[in-house]
């Protein structure tokens, strides 16, 4: 089989997206948007080394993506140049393989097919590129008049991977530079050269997340895909329920969410008495079979005395993953009339989700009320309810 080096471009910035970081490293659907487009290239048989290509202030983090995932293919980490062809050109150099096929780092729902099919078709024709018919009628126009509608039946959008001969990609590079000449993607450069770029078929899931809603869409295609993969992969899924209740007493801080509320009381207990945390420990160790917090961290033992409940928290997920387990996903309910957690909801989720080794989009918190109605409308406590899933394949 003849064997490719995939080139991963992932040097962009990304500020279309607003996120303050290189787009590659946002999280989507449970991981980084750069992890779900090295896994696909990582998957493929025919694909035996990987050349990441970011910036170089990001080296540090891809090298940490790569790591952490366990990407066994990922043979180099080189920094971009001042231009897209450029970037290029620098993995282009480390690249082994007889045939390269180039990804979009931001394009993650790339697919195994697509690239095997690229791959075949550039080892038949030279030079190929994925890409889909235009769907919507296109015109043209000058000075905001339209002056044409153009016959959208030769028309195609262009995605990658883009696919090559190691030798034809290598010629026409050369080429360029020797001419000055700089393209958007790495077909015009053999385009230029003279050489024949066949199309194979392209996917129109197969977006670039440039957008806001650009990843929006990728949040929705990636986790059917993951629901998808996990159903064939038989994962077995459990769900628990998890129920607190914590008096109000003088002279105590208020910890919620393993977030300290600036309010005058707090709750009563032997440990912080965060009741958020309490129920989510009691749900996912629900879900497990575990028992409950009161089995394993008794109110009896000093040990827990005042103790961190995210400390506790912790400490449920690890009897979870000694059994193999993971959370999916954590749902609460907070019930008082005061105070107001709205202002410390987001912080909640960021530790949570930091202490069960997931992303705050799969913590929810929401706050609501009794209508002044039983202990928690006249303001004697507050009441926690929370729902856990948890897998394992």
């Amino acid at each position: 089989m003849t064997k490719a080096s995939a080139l991963i471009a992932a040097a962009g910035a990304g500020e279309r997206l607003g996120r303050g970081i290189n787009k590659v490293f946002v999280e989507v659907a449970g991981k980084p948007i750069l992890a779900h487009t090295v896994s696909v290239f990582e998957s493929c048989e025919a694909v035996e080394e990987i050349i990441i290509i970011t910036g170089e202030s990001d080296i540090e983090a891809a090298d940490e993506l790569v790591g952490r995932f366990g990407f066994a293919k990922v043979r180099h980490i080189v920094a971009g140049g001042a231009q897209r062809q450029d970037s290029v050109l620098n993995g282009l150099e480390r690249a082994t393989c007889e045939i390269i096929t180039i990804h979009d780092a931001a394009r993650p729902m790339v697919t195994v097919d697509m690239v095997d099919r690229s791959i075949a078709k550039a080892v038949e024709m030279g030079a190929c590129i994925a890409a889909v018919p235009v769907i919507d009628t296109i015109k043209s126009a000058q000075d905001g008049i339209v002056a044409a509608t153009v016959d959208r039946s030769f028309l195609y959008s262009v995605q990658t991977p883009q696919t090559f001969r190691a030798d034809l990609l290598r010629s026409a590079y050369e080429q360029a530079y020797a001419d000055g000449f700089y393209a958007t993607d790495d077909a015009a450069l053999v385009e230029q050269l003279g050489g024949k770029v066949a199309i194979v078929q392209g996917s129109y899931d197969n977006i670039k997340v440039t957008t806001p809603s650009d990843l929006h869409i990728a949040e929705v295609k990636l986790r059917a895909s993951s629901r998808e993969i996990d159903s064939e992969r038989n994962v077995e899924m459990r769900t628990g329920i998890g129920f607190d209740v914590h008096k109000f007493a003088d002279g105590r801080d208020l910890w919620l969410g393993g977030v300290k509320i600036d309010y005058e009381k707090g709750l009563m207990g032997h440990s912080d008495a965060d009741v958020i945390l309490h129920a989510v420990s009691d749900a996912l160790l629900g879900a497990a079979g575990l028992g409950d917090i009161g089995r394993h961290f008794p109110d009896s033992d000093l040990a827990y005395k005042g103790i961190s409940s995210l400390a506790l928290l912790g400490r449920v997920n690890n009897l979870l993953a000694v059994d193999g387990w993971r959370v999916v996903n954590v749902d609460t309910v907070v019930i008082c009339e005061r105070p107001k957690i709205a202002p410390y909801i987001d912080q909640m989720r960021e530790l949570i989700s930091d202490v069960l080794d997931t992303v705050p989009d799969r913590i929810s918190v929401k706050g609501t009320t009794t209508e002044r109605l039983g202990f928690t409308g006249r303001g004697e406590g507050i009441a926690c309810q929370a729902v856990a899933v948890i897998a394992r394949s």
